[in-house]
């Protein structure tokens, strides 16, 4: 291989070229001495120049072609030629391999010192360079360098030490191999988890093999291992763990524990259930060191934000936000405890259990084993001089009427409700026992979410719906030739063609006909009031304006909501347009 080597030092070339100026220069030189870092990441730093620029001129003097690997198929053996510590260290990814020559893509080929290193790593191989993306690259590793050979290979490892040792005998051994074995075996499925950013882990045994599925953007995606038989030593490890009952296998249990990976604070909470073959185990990771999201982190539209923020002022009131399990609505509760968050209001909050530890706020974590229950809580919660109360959720009646009855008394309470919209759900309060004109004179505004998944950016096309789609946009009068978009998969989105997910909402906020009509308790006029006040949108229309603009697919949509509100063709004309 030609090493390529640049004729003037990169900052002199820079400024030759009149990319950047000489006093830019010696800034960047002086803050270079201070970090550490190259000369190239400290000028993107300081938004000098964009990395693309940089990227794209070092091509240009090393006749190197400028790659864009997201939407490249890489294969995961290719990529593997050289180790993850080797990849990560010199920035470099095998893009491209035969018996005789590899390409090689480098966010910095004018590195020789690295190039002299990875030709000994490569060898006998020829190296061809590319110049590519050190943000691409970053996320090509995490993709490729999955931990599945490792989790396998501990796998069968522990299967080999563990034996016919009793499961008592094996979860209790003191530093024994078998006990190290487990550890890094955990450790790696931890690393592949937060990797991948996977939300759950769910470990299940089957009659011949083991189960190990992560849910990555709301969809579970599985590796099988052989090794069922080291099941029972996993979960006694993770019960441990967890400070549960090991003796226990006939009932589910709950519980949670810390662990550090990759310098990521993570809080899981796990429940075991036992199953046929053994016991489940499913695992919801927290990533404590992210912290909680703003309300403009949720992706809610800044319309619906500032009505929401206006009710969020209220001295007194309630306001429900509901939605299925997963569709995020403690992030949405919590990024609203942050911003309500300030010296002069007292905030206790009710949880089962208390997922981000904020401060200021007392935080009160239900225990049904002591009968120390939401409503019990919730009584004493009223004596405490509280300005906001947050209740996890509404169970049952008497916490409804509970937290009702304190958003009549002077405070503002915020809880959660497990319901399909935001119509339906002051019909679940009233269903659930609470008198009709307590919801009536209580409740302020309901938000109701789902989350739907983002299209890859790199790999997004346009999309022509198939016939069962364009039935069901016919049914609910979409105007003809409306685009929409699909991911055919590409490396950067791991071959699914969605990337990330984001919130879909509706505001519900009663007015007073809408009081009225609870009070009568006319669900029927209720309904019909609500789909037509004022700035209501529902989910699907605003998870269908989602997808004509590009960020998810009608697939998404129609999995959001299988129907749309009785007019949906003059809202849909609305949003159209609002944009």
């Amino acid at each position: 291989m030609q090493k390529p080597k640049l004729k003037m030092r990169l900052g002199d070339l820079l400024v030759h070229e009149k990319i950047i100026s000489e006093q830019q220069l010696l800034e960047a030189l002086k803050r270079q001495q201070e970090s550490g870092r190259k000369l190239g990441a400290t000028l993107i730093e300081l938004n000098f120049l964009s990395e693309q620029q940089l990227l794209q001129f070092l091509a240009q003097q090393l006749q190197l072609p400028f790659l864009d690997i997201a939407q490249r198929r890489i294969e995961a053996k290719d990529a593997q030629l050289l180790s993850e510590v080797q990849a990560r260290r010199f920035r470099a990814l095998v893009l491209e391999a035969n018996e005789q020559s590899v390409l090689l893509g480098m966010s910095d080929p004018a590195d020789l010192t690295a190039l002299d290193q990875l030709s000994q790593f490569l060898a006998p191989r020829e190296i061809r360079l590319a110049v590519v993306r050190e943000s691409q690259l970053m996320q090509a590793f995490d993709t490729l360098y999955r931990r599945t050979k490792d989790i396998e290979s501990f796998a069968t490892q522990l299967k080999q030490e563990y034996g016919a040792a009793p499961e008592q005998e094996f979860a209790l051994a003191e530093q024994s191999e078998a006990d190290n074995t487990i550890s890094r075996l955990l450790q790696s499925i931890f690393e592949d988890a937060v990797q991948v950013r996977a939300s759950d882990i769910h470990i299940e045994p089957d009659e011949k093999v083991l189960r190990i599925r992560q849910r990555i953007d709301g969809v579970l995606q599985e590796n099988i291992l052989n090794e069922v038989s080291i099941a029972s030593a996993l979960v006694l490890r993770l019960k441990l763990m967890a400070s549960l009952d090991i003796s226990e296998k006939r009932l589910p249990q709950d519980g949670r524990f810390q662990i550090t990976v990759k310098q990521h604070k993570i809080d899981v909470r796990m429940s075991t259930m036992p199953v046929q073959y053994g016991e489940s185990v499913v695992m919801r990771l927290l990533d404590q060191s992210a912290g909680v999201l703003t309300l403009e982190d949720t992706g809610m539209p800044e319309q619906m934000l500032r009505r929401l923020r206006r009710i969020m002022q209220s001295p007194h009131g309630m306001l429900l936000v509901t939605g299925p399990t997963g569709s995020g609505k403690t992030t949405t509760l919590y990024g609203m405890l942050s911003e309500l968050n300030q010296p002069g209001s007292k905030i206790i909050t009710v949880e089962d259990p208390v997922e981000y530890r904020l401060p200021r706020i007392n935080q009160v974590q239900v225990n049904p084993k002591i009968d120390l229950s939401f409503s019990k809580v919730l009584r004493t919660t009223l004596r405490q001089d509280p300005d906001i109360i947050m209740v996890g959720e509404m169970r049952d009646q008497e916490t409804a009427e509970m937290g009702l009855r304190g958003a009549l008394t002077g405070h503002l309470v915020l809880s959660t409700l497990h319901t399909n919209d935001a119509v339906t759900s002051t019909l679940r309060l009233i269903d659930m026992g609470a008198a009709p004109y307590l919801v009536a004179s209580a409740l302020r505004a309901i938000i109701a979410q789902r989350l739907v998944r983002r299209l890859c950016e790199y790999c997004k096309t346009p999309y022509q719906p198939d016939e069962l789609e364009q039935n069901w946009l016919r049914h609910h009068k979409i105007p003809e030739g409306t685009s929409f978009w699909h991911g055919p998969g590409c490396q950067s989105c791991n071959n699914t063609g969605y990337k990330g997910r984001l919130g879909v909402f509706e505001l519900l906020v009663l007015t007073k006909p809408l009081a009225d009509a609870l009070r009568r308790n006319d669900a029927e006029a209720f309904t019909s009031l609500a789909y037509h006040s004022e700035g209501f949108v529902s989910l699907g229309l605003m998870a269908l304006d989602y997808a004509r603009k590009g960020v998810t697919s009608l697939e998404e949509v129609m999995k959001v909501s299988e129907y749309l509100e009785s007019d949906p063709q003059s809202a849909f004309s609305a949003l159209l347009a609002e944009s």
